[in-house]
């Protein structure tokens, strides 16, 4: 859903009314499953001890030999009733919503050059894939996604999809969850990144503040560093349940509000902290 400033990247001139494409699979080159399998075996190194448990069971049950087959991919999918649609890159609002809200999971089917192998600012194949798609595996996150989606349409007819965008991107894209064994991730922005993984849970500088809906949706983010802050679930279905409410009236109180930088910490925050996660209230 990200509008960078520069020219999308991927080709747009077969695109069917909903934005979608072909795959086009067999037209991927050698060099590229080789990046690709580099871009996983990398990300996979760093996942023990990181990632949610949730995610590495199912990143390995959709793993293959190079760039997957968005078909083969779609088979183990439907134990959930989700499938991935070929899109050529970012699509507008409006489409991606109705695609999540259909239990389709867009996903770019072009993929970063080798010079980006540590940062690429528009999402790629990899991001999608390796990144969101295990997730849809979980029966509780892909119900979440699905209400997220009906809930952009809805966002759209009240002129607040960026307090929405603001929802994915801190749950979504940069979510950690505590779990018996310490805090872990499983937002996709993070687990296809090969230092913010290791940062959202070592490093002693970010905030790590308990989920609060309200909060998550009044909070700005940056999109060309690492987070200052990450918010934490205790499970899956405490996001699916904290956000089954009507946003109407949420909408209506953040309109009156000024946004929340993404450094600040309030009074109000219960923090997780990195080496003990045992709630502590800011000071």
């Amino acid at each position: 859903m990200l509008k960078p400033d520069n020219p999308l990247r991927g080709n747009y001139s077969h695109i069917r009314a909903d934005y979608t494409v072909e795959q086009d699979w067999q037209v991927y080159t050698a060099e590229e499953h080789d990046l690709y399998r580099r871009l996983f075996e990398r990300q996979s190194s760093k996942l023990k001890g990181y990632a949610a448990e949730e995610f590495i069971e199912n990143v390995h049950r959709l793993a293959s030999d190079g760039l997957p087959c968005f078909d083969d991919a779609n088979q183990i999918l439907a134990e959930t009733g989700w499938k991935i649609v070929a899109v050529p890159g970012l699509i507008p609002d409006d489409t991606f919503f109705t695609h999540l809200a259909h239990r389709q999971f867009p996903v770019t089917v072009w993929l970063r050059k080798p010079e980006e192998f540590d940062y690429i600012v528009e999402p790629d194949i990899f991001h999608d894939f390796f990144g969101h798609v295990p997730l849809l595996l979980n029966p509780v996150f892909a119900d979440h996604l699905q209400a997220y989606g009906k809930g952009g349409l809805r966002a759209m007819k009240l002129d607040a999809v960026p307090y929405l965008a603001r929802l994915y991107w801190y749950m979504v894209e940069f979510g950690l969850i505590l779990t018996p064994e310490g805090l872990r991730t499983y937002g996709a922005g993070i687990l296809s990144s090969g230092g913010e993984i290791i940062h959202c849970i070592d490093s002693p500088a970010p905030n790590r503040i308990k989920f609060d809906l309200r909060r998550v949706m009044q909070s700005e983010y940056r999109i060309d560093r690492y987070q200052d802050t990450y918010f934490v679930i205790d499970s899956f279905q405490q996001l699916f349940d904290e956000t089954a409410v009507d946003f109407g009236p949420i909408y209506e109180d953040l309109k009156k509000l000024e946004p929340i930088d993404p450094s600040v910490v309030l009074p109000s925050d219960t923090l997780v902290s990195h080496t003990n996660p045992v709630d502590q209230k800011a000071a």
